[in-house]
């Protein structure tokens, strides 16, 4: 089972059953069942500061995704996945986001790919 914990207040847009609805999802897209993730909802000064702190960006951002083992598959039982930092201020679509995040802990990445992650995303904000 994909154990998600929700850190801070999450907006009344998106109820927790939905971002975890979502987070297993996205896991589940790359075929990861068992395992923790956190999704944690900060402000735009937290934000701003882990953007700057990790990618050299001194501004506000949606979503940031922190992955500890999560695009290893060989990791044996249960995975830590990380991390997704989202800035509700900052993201046109809560739901979005928290399955970016998530697709970018198990590896995926919009900026080099030929447009999978993107692709992926769409389809399964479908569902």
């Amino acid at each position: 089972m994909l154990e998600v914990e929700i850190v801070g207040v999450a907006p009344e847009t998106v109820a927790p059953d939905e971002i975890t609805r979502l987070a297993e999802l996205g896991a589940a897209s790359a075929g990861v069942h068992d395992g923790h993730l956190a999704v944690q909802f900060v402000d735009a000064q937290q934000i701003a500061a882990l953007n700057n702190t990790h990618r050299g960006k001194p501004e506000p951002t949606d979503v940031l995704s922190f992955p500890i083992d999560g695009a290893h598959t060989d990791t044996a039982g249960p995975r830590e996945l990380g991390d997704v930092v989202i800035c509700p201020e900052y993201t046109a679509d809560l739901r979005e986001a928290v399955l970016h995040g998530v697709l970018h802990l198990l590896g995926m990445d919009h900026e080099i790919d030929q447009g999978e992650m993107l692709a992926l995303q769409h389809e399964l904000l479908s569902w």
